[in-house]
């Protein structure tokens, strides 16, 4: 970290932020990490994760270092070894993928109520993503599917997203960027 960095940071300018990447397998969440690296810095092929992986990306006021969690169901039981460090969450779901969609929900009902978030006012971004995909359901009918209205205590946001063109990936970051800023105010 260069002077500059260091300074911006204890003058409180340019603030670090961990965020949990969780969802199910083959959601994509590492492309969405990916795409949200600089050019220079993104991989150009993308294998499924193992455990978990830590990537980071800068915005113009935050430093996010992204615990990307791997959502094959035998390490799905890691995640909430992080709940505590984390102070936003992505959630991805395969808005074509509605054999599981019940999976994915039970998914979130199970880190909503874990006593390391349920009472935090920790901000959700729902990436719903593979719109491009034929079959795939729109964000609103995710957020049904998921019963996202029951969700008051917590602020969330949802986007239609198609990771591979990187289409509807900013809007949700200038929002959890802004959800951010707000809570540390």
């Amino acid at each position: 970290m260069g002077l500059f960095d260091r300074l911006a940071g204890w003058l409180g300018l340019k603030k670090e932020v961990n965020v949990l990447c969780l969802g199910l397998d083959n959601s994509g969440k590492t492309t969405i990490i990916n795409q949200l690296k600089p050019s220079n810095a993104q991989a150009q092929d993308i294998v499924p994760t193992i455990g978990f992986s830590i990537e980071k990306f800068k915005t113009s006021s935050l430093s996010f270092t992204v615990f990307d969690m791997s959502g094959q169901g035998r390490y799905r039981n890691l995640w909430e070894h992080y709940y505590k460090e984390g102070q936003a969450i992505i959630f991805v779901i395969d808005s074509a993928d509605k054999l599981r969609m019940v999976v994915a929900k039970e998914e979130l009902d199970t880190l909503l109520y874990h006593p390391d978030i349920k009472h935090r006012r920790i901000p959700i971004l729902f990436y719903a993503n593979k719109m491009d995909v034929r079959d795939a359901v729109s964000s609103v009918k995710v957020s049904q599917l998921l019963c996202l209205e029951n969700i008051k205590d917590k602020p969330w946001h949802i986007c239609a997203t198609d990771a591979l063109r990187g289409e509807g990936l900013q809007e949700g970051v200038d929002w959890l960027q802004d959800q951010i800023k707000t809570m540390r105010t």
